[in-house]
C-alpha cells in the first residue's frame, strides 16, 4: 500500500486549524482577547513568512489548554468542530482523500497544529492516521508544555521516518499534499509531491520542479 499524506491547514480545510483554535478561545473569554491576538496574529505572520520559532509558538498556543480541564477543553472543542471547522471542510478534498482510499493507500495527515486540535478534523475526512506536534499530558491534564518534537519543517521529515518504523512503512509511491513552503523538506522525500492552494514560494519552488499545483477550494 502506497502513503497519502496530507497536510491539514489550508489544504485538507480552508483556514488555519491553529490560528481559529485561538480565535475561539478569545470569543469563549478563555484568554485574554488583547494579548492573545496579538501574538495569534504576529505568530500567524511568521508562519506564512516561514520565519516562525516554533517552540515559542507551541508554547504560547499550548498554554491555554493547561488552564482547564480535560472534559472542559473536549466540550470546547466539539462546539468548534460544529461551528468553525465545519464550515471550511473542503468537499473536493474529501473527494481526493476517498480517491486514496479507494487505491487501498494508507491515508495520513502531518501537521504542525496541535494533536489535540487537529485528530478530530482528521476523523471528520475519514483519516486515523495523524502526526501532529503533542502536548504533554500528566495525569490527565495538558502541561503546556511540547512531548518530543514538534512536527514543523524538518520535524515533519524526522517525524514521518520515526512512524514509517513503527508501522513498517516506507516512502514507495507516496505522495505529499501541501500548501506551505514550510513542508518543502518532506515534499521533497515523497514520489509524488503536490502543491495545493500554495503560497508564493511553495509555487514557484513547485513549478521548475514541475511539480503538480492544484486547488481544493469549491
Amino acid at each position: 500500500m502506497a502513503l497519502a499524506i496530507f497536510d491539514l491547514d489550508h489544504t485538507l480545510i480552508n483556514g488555519d486549524s491553529d490560528y481559529l483554535w485561538g480565535k475561539f478561545l478569545i470569543d469563549k473569554g478563555a484568554v485574554d482577547k488583547a494579548d492573545y491576538e496579538r501574538q495569534n496574529e504576529r505568530f500567524y505572520q511568521d508562519y506564512q513568512n516561514g520565519t516562525l520559532d516554533i517552540m515559542a509558538y507551541q508554547r504560547f498556543s499550548l498554554a491555554p489548554l493547561s488552564r482547564y480541564d480535560m472534559e472542559a477543553l473536549e466540550r470546547w472543542h466539539s462546539e468548534f468542530m460544529e461551528t468553525v471547522i465545519h464550515p471550511i471542510y473542503q468537499p473536493r478534498a474529501q473527494a481526493l482523500v476517498d480517491e486514496h482510499r479507494a487505491k487501498g493507500d494508507t491515508l495520513l495527515i502531518i501537521t504542525a497544529t496541535n494533536s489535540f486540535v487537529t485528530r478530530p478534523i482528521g476523523q471528520l475526512y475519514g483519516i486515523d492516521h495523524l502526526i501532529g506536534t503533542d502536548p504533554e499530558i500528566v495525569a490527565n491534564r495538558f502541561t503546556g508544555e511540547v512531548a518530543g518534537e514538534p512536527s514543523f519543517q524538518q520535524g515533519k521529515v524526522s517525524r514521518l521516518h520515526e512512524w514509517l518504523i513503527c508501522h513498517h512503512h516506507t516512502l514507495d509511491g507516496s505522495s505529499f499534499y501541501s500548501d506551505s513552503r514550510n513542508d518543502i523538506p518532506l515534499l521533497d522525500i515523497v514520489e509524488n509531491p503536490v502543491a495545493v492552494d500554495c503560497d508564493a514560494t511553495l509555487r514557484a519552488y513547485a513549478t521548475e520542479r514541475r511539480w503538480p499545483i492544484i486547488s481544493l477550494k469549491d
